[in-house]
């Protein structure tokens, strides 16, 4: 795996319960607001996949130190993980689903502004990781999981369960744990199922927002903004 250094100053989505999923393969591992830019040294990897994006993806969650770590759990358009993972303690929340205050299309959700991207000052990857960082569009989760340029399997690595990432070009690869969520004070799914945000709003339903999802199968789709889910940050330009 090429691996590179930086160094620089849903329509409406239930819960899926955690059964089995099928027998893994076993491996052996070998836009926005005008914001402050967080300062830092920046010493985070990544992998070019090839993909035609040029898109480079970090090899670990945000928390995590290794490529299997679970890291830590965000609710969408948050930047600090809490105890509690409900619409009460959710930031753009004021009472109901009807009162949205940010990130709305419809007048019958809430305050209506009209922003479907997460500004730089709500991006858990801006902010924990530096301005060369951000979480990924819908569209780069779309291209990432697509047939014509990766291919995915299912695994166990270093002991936990999680979808490797191929790709079709280069052979360069990333590993995304299955870390479950967070709902309430509770983590569920972990070693079952992985939660990825985006920073794409679902439009359909702005109580949602674009999550890539997997067990045995992956994909995208819309997921209750309020949920804590992992991070898996992109290069935000190219090096």
């Amino acid at each position: 795996m090429l691996i590179a250094f930086i160094m620089m100053g849903a329509a409406s989505v239930t819960m899926t319960s955690c059964g089995d999923d099928d027998d893994p393969e076993q491996t052996d591992p070998s836009s926005g607001e005008d914001d402050p830019v967080p300062g830092g040294n920046d010493t985070h990897e990544y992998v070019d996949l090839g993909l035609p994006s040029g898109t480079l993806w970090a090899t670990c969650n945000i928390g995590a130190e290794h490529p299997e770590d679970y890291g830590d759990y965000f609710a969408w358009g948050e930047t600090t993980t809490k105890s509690t993972y409900d619409w009460s303690t959710y930031k753009y929340y004021n009472g109901s689903t009807s009162t949205l205050t940010k990130y709305n299309n419809s007048s019958s959700y809430g305050t209506v502004d009209n922003k479907t991207e997460l500004d730089p000052s709500d991006d858990a990857a801006y902010v924990n990781w530096g301005a060369n960082w951000c979480m990924p569009t819908e569209a780069q989760f779309t291209e990432l999981i697509s047939s014509s340029y990766t291919t995915t399997a299912w695994i166990i690595q270093n002991g936990k369960y999680g979808r490797k990432i191929t790709s079709k070009s280069n052979g360069n690869s990333i590993f995304l744990p299955a870390a479950g969520y967070r709902g309430d004070k509770s983590l569920h799914c972990a070693d079952s199922y992985g939660d990825y945000w985006s920073r794409t709003l679902y439009t359909s339903n702005p109580n949602y927002a674009c999550h890539l999802y997997f067990a045995s199968s992956i994909n995208s789709d819309g997921y209750t903004r309020y949920s804590g889910q992992s991070v898996r940050p992109v290069r935000a330009s190219q090096p």
